[in-house]
């Protein structure tokens, strides 16, 4: 049956395929056929392609799925952005609005009520002028001119806060006093008309010109009858305006007002008037006010009551006149607000219905009531405008409105005749469509497009995601490539590329290779206590290389006098210099052991002619090590060019590889190792020993001239005695080699290259050619060049000349007084400034000038010639001094919390108060610090090489003058005198600039110099007890007499003394070698003298048990002030480690070296008779 048989041939295939799967399967699993695994291989591929698929049509979905939300997102936040946006600026329009509002609001009132307080001050002012004036001539009202009208009137003008007011005095004429009035008035006008006039300046203009157009009568202007003058006839009082302001209204006009009844001539004066005499107090009307003879504008005419001065009783006082103004509101509003804040509509309205008046003055019968009682302005920002005299405001802004009562005349409306108001002002500020429009931005447009930049960036960034992930494996090799630079940089390149193979091949055979396991195969366990390493270290046996091994002679004495960054300095130069040399000679840099430079030639590339590489290497070496000391001198200060190089090279065989663990590197082991370093410890300075397998070598190589047999056998440890030699000196031209040859070292660009070659023939601008001293010269600039930049910039750069000082600078010194004469216990510092600490540490560096510099240079290079060639007080002693104080000057500006700020920067925030009181003051002026060192640099100057009782012993002109402290004084002296010449005007034009400083300059010079006197039992008494004073008692005693700045001074200037003594033995608290070499050239200059007959006794006789003693009752216990005054940081603590352990070697060397010196001096000095063979 057809249906049966295809079951059966599907049964069929279905087993056969289960079969063939569970053959390949287990072929699979035991390693089978190629077939097996290709067969598994594409099933592998199938079912990833089948869940690849699956899976990417379900990302497809969430994309479509993240698409929809992003567009609703997009939409939703692009509207509530917009929104919030719009609400923000609405509410800063409103916020700004408000602002403004309340701004003209408050200054509106003020001005207002300034105005009337000062109207009222002004009515009781004339009344009492009045009352004076009508007591002393038995005269009374209406009869008084108003002396200095214009005068006064100004004054009141000027607090009307209006530009042009218009101001008058009317008297109330009763009828019985009409005639008398106008006569009165006719003799009267031209007085005050004269005095307003001159008073206003129109000085072209007469009295009698104003007088001409006066009519000698009141009357009023009859609009019925052609505006003609007319008499006021009718009976009863009237209110003739007598005298107004400005006088120039009415210069070149047709009319005056003197005479007009204001009762006549105004409906509104009138009912004022009236209000005004029934409550006793001002009043005001709305009204129109004439700016020129064609243009009015809304305002006011107010009336003030002048009363009888003799009636004290306010019940019983009489009004005499009025004080009558006019002035318009417009005004109030101007210079309100800033530039720029504008569309304010300010709304002004009167409690009471205004009447419009066609002109100044008119009849009562032109005048018409008008339906309005409110004006408009505009306010943008200083200027105001009137819009009109309606309500003009935009009604959209009505729930903004700020009102507020302008005026208020405080009036009991009871109390007014029937049909009379008293307008109350109120301002009604509204803002503006102009105000708001200035509000507004487009940030809600930008929101917007910025929500929706934002998804289509987000979409951009999904749709790119796969190309991203695609480009995963360009990402990982650029990982790859940095990871090989930092290999290479740690590695030889040989070695490098066995790294990477052997981690290739693990993964290969299959072995499980942890990320963490890196290059090197350990386990993630290695650095605990497992340490278990998982692969083969990679190491190998180099049977012939040349290994160099170069030490820096002097380098640890040196170091102890330097500051950390000097000693840095140093050894990056050096070493750096070494470096290039390596890579043109193809040299491995193996490492650097202090100060000990370690190199191999003939590894990791083997090269046959390695010896030759390595010894040319050595001496050029060598020859970069003397150039780059010498030209450091400059910079780095003494000693520096009497550095050397000792270099020991041995060939053979040696053991180098990758030794893993923290901090791996390419290391070298063997015997040949420990014999370069013994070839390097038993040379010579400047001179480079070798082995004898390296000579054979070189031999070999037809080099034998090279070398020369050192005279004798030396002991090796762990070899015995061996044959070593010595390399000639000589130099020979290097050729760089080619970029591709491999070494330790990476790679140079070619700007290193160029640089590198040119060094072999340039002359370093003068440096090389330099002699020692004027190589301190130089170090001895750029030391004070620097603190001079700091006083310069404390000064914000000024630098004035100082022939104002002149006389001052004459003045120091004279009167018969000795340089010790001018010392005193408490030198008054500078106080500390925050402002100006802080702006020196912000200021870059400020440049003196040239001038300036070339005359320090001139100066310090006269003051070296100045010092005799003793064998110790000598300009380089100077120099080491000068060192020494700079290091402990720096100790104190560094300070690392009450130890020592050394790592503060100006971003730390570092308390300037705190470092200055702990410093008692010394950090808050750079002159005292220049002057400190200045003093260190001239503090030996001419010193004859005798103590200073042996000057006073000889008479010498010198010790006549000064009596002690002889050399000191001397030094001072000479170095002050040549300061003050005319040739260094510009050097001392830095150093100060007022007569403050100048006589502080010179204070401390002589304090600092004058405590190097450590001999006199008298003076070291003194200061002894001034530190006691000090220190002594937790300040007690100190504070006990001194306020608290001058105690702060007495122990800076006590501070200062110890720090130059400190440092004028400072070679007893550094290195060993450095306190050897000063104590043999002091044990040298005593010993002279005394050969020459200058001395009583042989110094080394007593030279061992003197420097004990020396140490004992002086360094040490200096050493130790320095440390308890807590100045100077961690130098304190090194100079009394040092002193004591100097002490320590004393005591056991120092006998042999007495008599090591006293033979070598016999020695070089033979010519020189000894004074007890004179005495023979």
């Amino acid at each position: 049956m057809p249906y049966q048989s295809s079951g059966d041939e599907d049964l069929r295939s279905l087993a056969s395929k289960k079969s063939q799967f569970t053959t390949l399967s287990t072929a699979s699993s035991i390693g089978g056929s190629s077939d097996s695994r290709s067969d598994t291989a594409s099933r592998r591929a199938y079912v990833s392609t089948t869940v690849g698929q699956r899976e990417e049509a379900n990302v497809l979905r969430a994309r479509c799925l993240v698409a929809l939300i992003l567009l609703l997102a997009v939409s939703g936040v692009a509207t509530a952005a917009n929104l919030l946006v719009k609400h923000q600026e609405r509410s800063e329009f409103e916020n700004k609005f408000a602002g403004y509002a309340t701004q003209i609001v408050t200054v509106s009132q003020s001005k207002a009520n300034q105005f009337f307080d000062a109207l009222d001050s002004f009515a009781s002012s004339i009344g009492a002028q009045a009352a004076a004036e009508h007591a002393l001539l038995n005269t009374s009202w209406p009869f008084y001119t108003i002396p200095e009208w214009s005068v006064q009137a100004q004054k009141l003008a000027r607090l009307t806060s209006v530009e042009r007011p218009i101001i008058g005095m009317a008297p109330i004429v009763h009828e019985d006093e009409k005639d008398e009035w106008n006569r009165y008035a006719a003799k009267h006008n031209p007085l005050w008309y004269q005095e307003s006039i001159e008073h206003e300046g129109y000085t072209e203009h007469t009295a009698k010109e104003l007088l001409g157009l006066t009519i000698p009568f009141v009357h009023f202007y009859d609009a019925e009858n052609g505006f003609l003058p007319t008499r006021v006839s009718r009976p009863g009082e009237v209110l003739p305006l007598f005298q107004a302001y400005p006088i120039g209204l009415w210069i070149g006009n047709p009319i005056m007002v003197t005479n007009i009844d204001g009762l006549l001539s105004s409906q509104q004066t009138e009912e004022i008037y009236r209000i005004t005499n029934v409550t006793r107090r001002p009043t005001l009307g709305f009204t129109r006010i004439n700016i020129d003879p064609t243009t009015t504008i809304p305002g006011s005419q107010i009336l003030q009551p002048i009363f009888d001065g003799a009636d004290t009783e306010a019940d019983s006082r009489k009004t005499v006149a009025v004080v009558l103004i006019r002035l318009p509101w417009l005004d109030y509003f101007k210079n309100v607000l800033a530039e720029g804040e504008d569309g304010i509509v300010v709304v002004l309205e009167s409690a009471c219905p205004k009447l419009h008046v066609d002109g100044v003055y008119y009849d009562s019968q032109n005048l018409t009531e008008s339906g309005n009682n409110i004006v408009t302005y505009q306010v943008d920002g200083p200027k105001a405008v009137l819009m009109g005299e309606t309500d003009l405001h935009d009604p959209k802004y009505d729930a903004l409105v700020v009102s507020e009562v302008f005026v208020d005349l405080h009036i009991d409306q009871s109390q007014l005749p029937e049909g009379s108001c008293v307008p109350v002002l109120t301002l009604h500020v509204y803002p503006s469509a102009e105000l708001e429009n200035a509000s507004k931005t487009d940030n809600d447009i930008i929101y917007t497009v910025v929500v929706v930049v934002i998804f289509l960036f987000t979409t951009l960034v999904f749709l790119l995601y796969d190309f991203f992930v695609g480009r995963r494996q360009t990402t990982v090799m650029d990982r790859i490539v940095k990871q090989d630079r930092i290999v290479s940089d740690v590695f030889p390149t040989a070695i490098r590329d066995r790294l990477y193979e052997n981690q290739t091949k693990n993964g290969m055979n299959g072995n499980h290779v942890e990320e963490d396991d890196g290059l090197l195969g350990l386990d993630e366990t290695f650095y605990g206590r497992s340490s278990t390493i998982r692969s083969a270290p990679l190491a190998d046996l180099f049977p012939s290389v040349t290994v160099v091994f170069a030490d820096l002679v002097g380098f640890t004495a040196w170091s102890s006098a330097r500051e950390p960054h000097h000693v840095f300095i140093l050894l990056e130069t050096i070493y750096g210099a070494f470096d290039k040399l390596a890579y043109r000679h193809s040299v491995f840099k193996v490492e650097t052991v202090g100060d000990c430079y370690v190199s191999a030639a003939g590894l990791p590339e083997p090269t046959d002619d390695h010896a030759v590489v390595a010894c040319r290497f050595a001496r050029d070496c060598l020859k970069k090590m003397k150039d780059v000391t010498v030209k450091l001198e400059v910079s780095l200060g003494p000693d520096t060019s009497d550095l050397d190089l000792r270099t020991g090279i041995h060939s053979g065989q040696v053991t180098a590889g990758v030794l893993r663990g923290e901090r791996s590197r390419f290391q070298l082991f063997g015997d040949t190792m420990n014999t370069a370093a013994r070839m390097e410890s038993s040379g010579e300075p400047s001179r480079i020993q070798i082995s004898e397998a390296t000579s054979e070598l070189l031999t070999k190589a037809g080099l034998a001239s090279w070398v020369v047999p050192r005279s004798s056998r030396i002991f090796v440890k762990g070899k015995g005695e061996m044959q070593t030699y010595w390399m000639r000196r000589r130099t020979r031209t290097i050729k760089p080699k080619a970029a591709n040859q491999k070494s330790g070292i990476g790679p140079l660009n070619e700007e290193d290259r160029t640089k590198d070659c040119s060094e072999r023939t340039e002359d370093s601008n003068g440096i090389d050619g330099m002699n020692k001293t004027e190589r301190l010269v130089e170090w001895n600039v750029e030391v004070l060049t620097s603190l001079l930049e700091q006083i310069v910039g404390s000064r914000m750069g000024v630098v004035n000349p100082i022939q104002i000082l002149s006389n001052a600078e004459k003045d120091i010194g004279m009167g018969g007084t000795t340089v010790l004469e001018e010392f005193t216990p408490v030198i008054p510092l500078k106080r500390f400034d925050t402002e100006e600490l802080e702006r020196r540490r912000r200021t870059t560096t400020v440049d003196i000038g040239n001038e300036a510099k070339s005359q320090l240079r001139q100066y310090i290079s006269n003051i070296s010639e100045l010092y005799p060639d003793n064998g110790f007080h000598n300009f380089e002693h100077a120099s080491h001094v000068t060192a020494s104080v700079k290091k402990l000057l720096a100790r104190i500006v560094n300070t690392d919390g009450r130890n020592g700020l050394a790592a503060s920067t100006p971003t730390d925030n570092v308390d300037l108060a705190d470092l200055v009181g702990h410093s008692y003051g010394i950090t808050s002026d750079p002159l005292t610090q220049f002057t400190v060192v200045f003093s260190a640099l001239i503090h030996d100057v001419d010193h004859p090489g005798v103590p200073n009782a042996q000057l006073v012993k000889e008479k010498s002109k010198w010790a006549q003058i000064y009596k002690k402290s002889v050399a000191e004084q001397k030094s001072v002296d000479l170095a002050w005198d040549m300061l003050m010449s005319d040739e260094y005007a510009a050097l001392r034009a830095c150093i100060y600039q007022t007569e403050d400083e100048l006589r502080r300059f010179r204070q401390l010079v002589v304090n600092t110099v004058m405590a190097t006197d450590i001999a006199d039992k008298e003076l070291q008494a003194l200061r002894k007890s001034r530190w006691e004073l000090a220190f002594s008692h937790g300040d007690s005693a100190a504070d006990s007499l001194d306020d608290g700045v001058e105690s702060e001074d007495r122990k800076a200037t006590i501070v200062i003394e110890h720090l130059i003594q400190a440092s004028d033995v400072s070679h007893t608290m550094q290195h060993w070698h450095i306190y050897k070499k000063w104590n043999e050239r002091f044990f040298m200059e005593c010993y002279t003298a005394y050969r020459e007959g200058r001395a009583d006794s042989d110094p080394s006789t007593n030279w061992y048990k003197g420097e004990i003693g020396f140490f004992d009752f002086y360094v040490i216990p200096l050493a130790k002030k320095l440390q308890s005054c807590g100045v100077f940081g961690v130098s304190s603590h090194e100079y009394l480690n040092y002193a004591m352990a100097n002490k320590d070697e004393w005591v056991r060397e120092g006998e042999s070296l007495v008599q090591q010196l006293l033979a070598k001096f016999k020695e070089q000095n033979a010519h020189l008779t000894d004074p007890q063979d004179r005495l023979i």
